[in-house]
């Protein structure tokens, strides 16, 4: 088999950003001038060919991440177009999981917005190296010194500025590039057609020698070389200021800045070379490390095909002709169509007959697959996401994907009882491609509760069981995700003698509860002494804890952000079996919860508003009224920015309410910040409502 590119010419890329800073239009722009496509793609009309699913093209958003390859210079580059929605931050997370670099985009007017931070702190967490394109330079009010300043101070980035733009607003024209000290001009060309690239024109001289001087002042400090040629006043050649660029970029120490205006297609030439010149290459990358399945050992596979195959799911898509679609990244190895690949988390095989190139929902076969590759398959029967691909007989485990908790549920009826299994089947398909999505009973009602990201996050999801699955529901108000947990700590005690089976069965455990800060989770210490409890009623009593968690007792909301300390136990070396102790520890827990004055949590959103000024007075007000805290206004581009942590209880429908404070010039977006304490009487509202709700329910 043989590579159709060296793997050093192989660029693993996302787009993030905000949602409207231009991620879909920059990468049809790509697609566009790399020969992919022979017309541009709209994302306001509805021609984009990335956002390929029906609610994308009626909404003019992106919803899920969708794959391309395109090629330019002699190298291949795959990328991940992601959406920039709150509510699909999922798609951001497993797409961050197996890209080598990212290209985030800022709005030139809007700068680093909400969800610029989160995806940021996202590619932090996989440490993905970065470049950043500030777009739409010929918007009305673009700022990119503010912008680029907003890098250091809300990002805590290190920007670094290789190109500074000709113009700006509807005088932009294209960029001057600090490295080769060439100026791209496009004109004032409205699609962006020829560019004429010359020498730096002569009324910038000073300006740009200053700024490269500045470039050159900040590589010094990352390279050595650099730092040397400029101490002596010599001239820094492109190619080392390119090589010093590439390095520091890839070690996380700069991030180049970009400049242009996508939807004129000014700027996108450059992006595409900076792409190939100062992103990694899957060589470039740390060998990715897990652990062998059965011994548990470290086990790593560098990015190569010499080395044993291993791949790793990150993406389930329905497909209307093939069923299920598996999205992988080949860490390692080749493999031919007809290869059988080992799934290590479920310790199955299975033989896979064909390989897909994605080009968003559209697909081209190919036979063979190489390390770097991202590529989809028809799924095997049991696949998941997270999943690992690999040799049998060198088997390796790798990191999967942690996913965010949802925060929001609906209750969910077919409109017909004899619709009720294919609303069960279609459910299933749909959380199987989508890890935010849950699906449950409510144990006081009986109700499906289908859990989510989002209200646009469960609208999308309704609309698409109705058009794909043709299951047509009736939905309940939305509900908070509440949880509980304890204000103090507290002990309980609990003892299991009681006969089962026919036979007497014993046991006894002492367990003190104590708070922890918020976001811990649970926390279970063995606080006994060696030999004091066989290890197996020990793990009976944890997961008797863990159980009991799973319903509080306020309101039946799941409980979090506790420590159970096992402090004592007793058995009886005939009695006693792992049910006894299950129970024990649930008595414990009840005895416990009964001293131990028991709170509901609530999430609590980071709002951004933006609107003019002349109505921040109604903004303001109405957010106290939904219990919000301001914690900062600001000023952008002419509008008042006004952030706030609000609950998201008191969030329902205010699209339509701040539409109506400003006339409909207001925008907002919000982002799940914590889980914080329910005030008293909030909370006995909530009780309230859910006892009268299962009484009504019950009668």
């Amino acid at each position: 088999m043989t590579r159709p590119y060296p793997i050093e010419r192989v660029r693993n890329i996302g787009i993030l950003a905000h949602i409207d800073a231009g991620k879909t239009t920059t990468t049809e722009r790509i697609l566009f001038t790399t020969g992919i496509t022979y017309k541009m793609g709209e994302v306001d009309e509805g021609t984009a060919v990335m956002d390929w699913m029906a609610q994308e093209q009626e909404r003019g958003i992106t919803i899920t991440s969708a794959a391309t390859t395109c090629y330019w210079n002699n190298h291949r580059i795959n990328i991940i177009d992601t959406p920039g929605h709150v509510d699909f931050t999922a798609e951001v997370e497993r797409s961050l999981r197996v890209l080598d670099g990212a290209v985030v985009l800022l709005c030139g007017v809007g700068g680093v917005e909400p969800q610029s931070e989160t995806v940021w702190r996202q590619a932090d967490k996989y440490r993905v190296p970065r470049i950043v394109f500030i777009n739409k330079m010929d918007r009305v009010g673009v700022d990119p010194e503010r912008a680029f300043e907003q890098l250091r101070s809300r990002l805590a980035a290190t920007p670094l500025a290789i190109q500074i733009p000709l113009g700006r607003e509807e005088n932009f024209r294209g960029i001057v590039d600090l490295v080769n000290m060439k100026a791209y001009d496009w004109g004032t060309d409205l699609v962006g057609g020829d560019v004429a690239v010359s020498d730096v024109p002569a009324e910038l001289g000073a300006d740009v020698r200053r700024k490269r001087t500045e470039m050159l002042e900040q590589l010094s400090d990352a390279d050595e070389r650099i730092m040397e040629m400029y101490l002596e006043g010599r001239d820094v050649p492109a190619e080392d200021v390119r090589r010093a660029v590439r390095k520091a970029t890839i070690a996380g120490r700069i991030v180049p800045v970009l400049y242009g205006a996508s939807f004129r297609n000014k700027g996108v030439q450059p992006l595409l070379e900076a792409i190939i010149d100062y992103l990694p290459a899957p060589t470039d990358i740390p060998p990715v490390t897990g652990r062998h399945p059965r011994t548990h050992q470290p086990e790593t596979r560098a990015a190569s095909d010499d080395e044993p195959f291993a791949a790793l799911v990150f993406k389930l898509q329905n497909d209307s002709f093939m069923g299920t679609l598996a999205f992988f990244r080949v860490y390692s190895g080749k493999a031919h169509a007809g290869s059988v690949f080992y799934n290590s988390v479920k310790n199955e095989e299975e033989r896979v007959s064909r390989f897909l190139e994605m080009h968003a929902n559209k697909r081209k076969e190919v036979k063979e697959i190489f390390a770097g590759d991202i590529m989809a398959m028809g799924t095997m029967k049991n696949l998941s996401t997270g999943d690992t691909l690999c040799a049998k007989n060198r088997p390796v485990v790798l990191e999967s994907i942690q996913f965010p908790e949802p925060v929001i549920s609906v209750t969910v009826e077919p409109k017909s009882r004899v619709e009720h299994g294919k609303l069960q089947a279609a459910l299933a398909k749909l959380g199987k491609e989508d890890p935010t999505i849950r699906v449950t009973t409510d144990p006081q009602t009986g109700q499906t509760l289908v859990w989510g990201m989002g209200e646009l996050h469960l609208e999308i999801l309704m609309d698409r069981m109705n058009r794909e699955f043709g299951v047509q529901t009736n939905l309940g108000r939305p509900q908070v995700a509440y949880k509980e947990t304890f204000l103090k700590a507290a002990a309980g005690e609990g003892k299991s003698l009681r006969p089962l089976g026919g036979k007497s069965q014993f046991g006894h455990c002492r367990l003190a509860f104590e708070p922890l800060p918020r976001g811990r989770g649970f926390v279970f210490v063995d606080a006994l002494k060696p030999g004091q409890l066989p290890k197996e009623f020990v793990g009976a009593i944890e997961d008797g804890v863990r159980e009991s968690l799973d319903f509080g007792t306020l309101a039946g909301f799941p409980m979090t952000d506790l420590k159970a300390t096992l402090t004592a136990a007793s058995y009886s070396e005939t009695d006693s079996t792992p049910v006894a102790f299950k129970i024990a520890a649930t008595l414990a827990f009840k005895d416990a919860a009964a001293k131990a004055v028991p709170v509901l949590l609530e999430p609590v959103m980071r709002l951004e508003v933006v609107a003019p000024d002349d109505y921040l007075g109604d903004i303001a007000g109405d957010l106290n009224a939904r219990r919000g805290k301001i914690d900062g206004m600001d000023m952008r581009g002419g509008s008042r920015v006004i952030k706030a942590l609000v609950p998201l209880a008191e969030m329902f429908g205010y699209a339509t309410i701040l539409r109506t404070l400003t006339q409909g010039r207001g925008v907002f977006s919000m982002e799940f910040a914590a889980y914080e304490t329910t005030p008293l009487q909030v909370m006995e509202g909530i009780i309230a409502r859910i006892e009268g709700r299962v009484s009504s329910t019950n009668g």
